[in-house]
């Protein structure tokens, strides 16, 4: 039976041992060798470790039990397909072009939710390096709800207290949100995928609207946290903003490499001034929010 290319994507993204760069690096090999996944699927291990650069870990996962992993994707796909999740690759013509132009290393798969309209507006982060202070939380609240009656599009995380802090804004406001995780759909949202993403964002609706957000996830659907995945979604919410406020920057921090990235980028960069080398930002291109009055 012919395998389809949705189906065949999302059983290479549930392969354990293959990230998303060796889902790009497979599907671009395959489409410049005119090579279907049933025939890729028919190399021996030792030809996936050899022309696809696998890990051993990988190569044997593809080849040991497909006949019994592909009707468990097929059906994952079919679930995922009714709820009206998403499923694309760095390969595919309509992945996020925000991502690309400023990850040198962007993810290789994203699972998308809801609302995709949002990634063609106008969008922006308030980001800040962990425990910030209570001013600075205040301060992201401010900067958000600025930036919301603004007209703009928040993009957030959803676990840690300088996301959530900002994400509450846009539901007060009855504003759509990009919401960025660090696991997988079902893990954060739920088996239906209607559970709000975090317990104060229940005070303000009681289930996820689809309709109005969109939820990003380059993690496989049942994903657990891991401590690499935070980089990842701190990547992606960087990405996908047109405009990035910063209220602090640890330095030497993943919030300093994301700040550099952006400006050479040519993102709009708004750095505090509480931030301690505010002035260097400033010189590299970025604007400078003086205490907010």
């Amino acid at each position: 039976m012919k395998l389809p290319s949705r189906t065949f994507s999302l059983f290479l993204a549930m392969t354990p041992g293959i990230g998303g760069k060796s889902v790009t690096r497979i599907l671009a090999r395959n489409g410049l060798l005119g090579r279907t996944p049933n025939q890729f699927l028919d190399l021996s291990a030792e030809a996936l470790r050899e022309e696809y650069r696998l890990s051993a870990k990988a190569a044997t996962a593809l080849t040991t039990n497909v006949k019994h992993t592909l009707p468990e994707v097929a059906a994952l796909e079919e679930r995922l397909s009714g709820l009206g999740v998403a499923l694309v690759t760095a390969a595919d013509a309509h992945y996020p072009a925000l991502i690309e132009e400023m990850d040198p290393d962007p993810p290789g798969v994203l699972f998308l939710y809801g609302n995709v309209k949002l990634l063609e507006t106008n969008t922006f982060c308030v980001l800040s390096s962990r425990d910030s202070r209570p001013t600075e939380l205040d301060m992201i609240e401010a900067l958000t709800e600025k930036g919301v009656l603004a007209g703009e599009i928040l993009v957030s995380g959803h676990d840690k207290p300088e996301y959530q802090r900002s994400a509450i804004v846009p539901l007060r406001w009855g504003s759509p949100r990009i919401l960025c995780l660090d696991r997988g759909l079902f893990t954060v949202l739920g088996e239906q995928l209607k559970d709000e993403a975090f317990r104060a964002a229940r005070l303000w609706r009681y289930q996820f609207d689809p309709t109005t957000d969109l939820v990003v996830s380059p993690f496989r659907p049942d994903a657990d946290f891991a401590m690499a995945n935070n980089r990842v979604r701190d990547r992606l919410v960087a990405c996908l903003s047109r405009r990035l406020a910063f209220v602090q920057i640890a330095e030497g921090g993943n919030m300093e490499r994301l700040a550099r990235l952006a400006l050479k980028a040519g993102r709009q960069v708004e750095v505090s001034d509480r931030i301690a080398n505010y002035r260097s930002y400033r010189e590299s291109g970025a604007k400078v929010i003086e205490e907010l009055r």
